[in-house]
């Protein structure tokens, strides 16, 4: 793998490096030797003092392909890239929600995993996701991702006759389809220059904006600019820096996109038909087992291999937030193996999807449930992600051969007794010979889509057209998994729709909450309702057990505290926005005493909330116009209530301050001082 010959750096750095706006995008770059005496060493890293000395480490060991895994390459430079995954110790802690809020959230939903839970009716508690959100916000990324170029060179000069090293891209951002591209440019060029390659680098990384989750981006690099499109905010951990004012209300709506170059998940760019093109019978059953979250194994024959199939199992699942522990390439020295290594017969195993190159995890970890083998060990490990999309329509080619390789030839005799020894040998049977296969015991609700597999081509001709022909694929089949996870989502919509105010209704009272979940009722109206037109013609009759398990498994509650949330701040935009718009004259007349005073309770706490907002820095462009508009209709509510109501009111300092406009910094109880603008010409002595 070299570089373009076009790609060029500029000048020498002008500025100095900014840290902090590095931190955005790369927590470091690392380069790593093996050495034959003292194993994974790390010769650099940039910025210094960026990682722990255990993260190093762990770092370390999952840079390099396992020597099991790799077959003798006569070449004399051998290029791959790789990416990894890794919990951060000081918040192994911190998977979405603590133990006691997940118990705490299972019991309030009535979770089947809680059947003693004393609450009735069973539903979801809002203090718990508000908790749990703050929680999520308030602490550091709980992984970090390792982007890996790998160099081996053969040289009978040297001792093994070669050597190794690792340039390797750190960040607590999955954006894959960012770094991979990068590291096509920075890997070779370390290797020109050296060191300098990586300063140089990271300096035009420190002068990119701040990611912008959904959008597509153009990130200058030298002289050329990488253009991605990052994955949606929706996909993203809140602990990212992701905002719920980021997310779009209508994200999990039923409706698919018309531009399929915007991501609607994780690794949009992961090649569907060229990582499981041995399998695609089969990727009905594993888009079920993650979206239920179920353990799964991935063996495939290299490390690129491996992270590609991980990353393209969590792009069938878009756009539901993929909450299960996924590691792209997972190695036996990592803490984490020593904790699943010690799981005893018996023991449920946890919910993670492992891609692995080693063998020896067949017999490390034999009560996983469900393991998948992939890639060809002939293959070309060193992959490059798309970089451009082939325009949609129809592709003229030959189909017939490979429509005959998806019906007839798999369901031939010979084909038919080849699974049954495969099934009968188990994975094992992978430590003589490496095969497509997927053992698993796991019985599927949902059944293969033919009439898209029949759309699928394949060209088979030379690379360049297989590159296009895979292109075309990808899209087929991403939309049509993209179509079933939407469809699947689509009945929790009424308990996650914004409501805004009806015609004629006032808005200066609070919003009425949004429909409150309860398990057994959401099953049993999903029972009486039906799964809908789109999934009823491709699920069996058993297709209520897979919401049961849904709701049972590691995805179904951070990916609904997460849209409800987002739909609770759309209800807020929505009511305040009418409370601007709206003459609270008009609804005054007609209001009784006590809907008077609860006017006026509601629209005294939307404008605390608003100057709290402004006073923080957080306020929107019309916050100011909003203040000002709410300070006039609390002015004119309180000018209709009754006398002795209105003294008592003004009992209250900061109440009184409020409406007579007072310039003093006035203290609110559990609030900052704010600085109240004049509503009336007159001023308290």
């Amino acid at each position: 793998m070299s570089r373009s010959p076009s790609f060029s750096l500029k000048a020498e750095p002008n500025s100095k490096l900014d840290p902090k706006a590095l931190r955005r995008w790369v927590v470091a770059f690392c380069i790593i030797r093996f050495d034959l005496e003292q194993g994974q060493v790390i010769e650099e890293c940039y910025p210094p003092d960026s990682i722990t000395q255990d993260e190093e480490l762990e770092i370390a060991f999952s840079s390099f392909p396992d020597s099991v895994s790799q077959h003798h390459n006569r070449s004399s430079i051998h290029d791959c890239i790789f990416f990894f995954r890794l919990r951060r110790r000081e918040n192994s802690h911190l998977t979405h929600l603590s133990s006691s809020e997940i118990t705490e959230g299972e019991d309030k939903l009535g979770s089947p995993r809680s059947p003693r839970s004393p609450r009735s009716p069973r539903s979801l508690d809002d203090k718990v996701l508000r908790r749990s959100s703050s929680s999520r916000r308030s602490n550091p990324p709980g992984y970090l991702y390792g982007f890996v170029f790998n160099r081996q060179r053969q040289d009978e000069r040297l001792k093994r006759g070669g050597e190794q090293k690792s340039v390797v891209i750190l960040s607590y951002c999955p954006y894959s389809c960012v770094f991979r591209r990068l590291l096509q440019i920075l890997g070779p060029l370390y290797f020109d220059i050296g060191k300098a390659a990586v300063e140089h680098i990271a300096h035009y990384i420190s002068m990119w904006p701040a990611p912008m989750p959904g959008k597509l981006m153009e990130l200058p690099i030298g002289n050329v600019a990488l253009k991605a499109n990052l994955p949606p905010a929706h996909s993203l951990p809140l602990e990212y820096g992701v905002f719920l004012s980021d997310e779009s209300a209508s994200s999990m709506a039923p409706i698919l996109p018309t531009n399929q170059s915007v991501p609607q998940g994780l690794f949009h760019d992961a090649d569907i038909f060229g990582t499981f093109r041995g399998l695609l019978l089969q990727l009905w059953v594993l888009w079920e087992l993650l979206i239920i979250g179920e353990p799964i194994l991935i063996i495939a024959p290299t490390p690129p291999q491996c992270c590609e199939a991980v990353a393209t199992l969590v792009s069938l699942v878009a756009p539901l937030l993929c909450s299960v522990d996924f590691r792209p390439y997972f190695t036996i020295h990592g803490p984490d193996f020593a904790r699943l290594n010690s799981l005893t017969e018996g023991e449920p195993f946890p919910p993670m999807v492992l891609g692995v190159t080693n063998l020896f995890f067949l017999k490390a970890l034999r009560n996983i449930p469900h393991v998948v083998s992939v890639g060809s060990p002939a293959s070309n490990s060193s992959r490059v992600p798309f970089s451009t999309r082939s325009p949609a329509g129809k592709v003229s080619g030959k189909l017939e051969g490979f429509r005959q390789q998806l019906s007839l030839k798999n369901f031939s005799p010979s084909n038919l007794l080849n699974a049954v020894k495969l099934r009968r040998d188990g994975p094992l049977c992978l430590m003589t010979e490496h095969k497509e296969a997927l053992w698993s015991t796991y019985v599927a609700t949902t059944k293969p889509d033919t009439a898209i597999l029949n759309r699928l081509i394949d060209a088979g001709m030379s690379p360049r057209v297989e590159e296009s022909m895979s292109v075309v694929n990808n899209e087929i089949l991403r939309r049509h998994f993209l179509e079933l996870t939407t469809n699947f989502l689509a009945p929790f919509g009424p308990y996650l729709r914004a409501t805004t105010p009806s015609e004629g209704t006032s808005p200066f009272v609070d919003p009425p909450p949004l429909l409150s979940f309860n398990t057994e009722e959401f099953i049993a109206n999903l029972s009486a309702r039906g799964p809908g037109k789109f999934l009823s013609k491709r699920m069996k009759a058993n297709w209520l057990d897979l919401y049961r398990r849904f709701l049972k498994g590691q995805n179904f509650m951070p990916w609904f505290q997460r849209r409800r949330a987002v739909a609770e701040q759309e209800q807020h935009r929505l009511w305040r926005q009418a409370r601007i718009k709206t003459d609270i004259q008009q609804f005054i007349p007609n209001m009784s005493e006590l809907e008077i005073v609860d006017s006026f309770n509601s629209i005294e706490k939307h404008l605390l909330g608003e100057i709290q907002l402004q006073q923080s820095g957080r306020g929107t462009a019309d916050s100011a116009a909003a203040c000002q508009k709410l300070k006039g209709d609390l002015q004119a509510v309180f000018n209709v209530l009754p006398k002795d109501m209105q003294q008592l009111l003004l009992f209250n300092p900061q109440r009184a301050a409020l409406l007579q406009g007072s310039l003093e910094l006035t203290k609110l109880p559990g609030r900052p001082s704010i600085q109240l603008g004049v509503i009336s010409t007159s001023s308290p002595r």
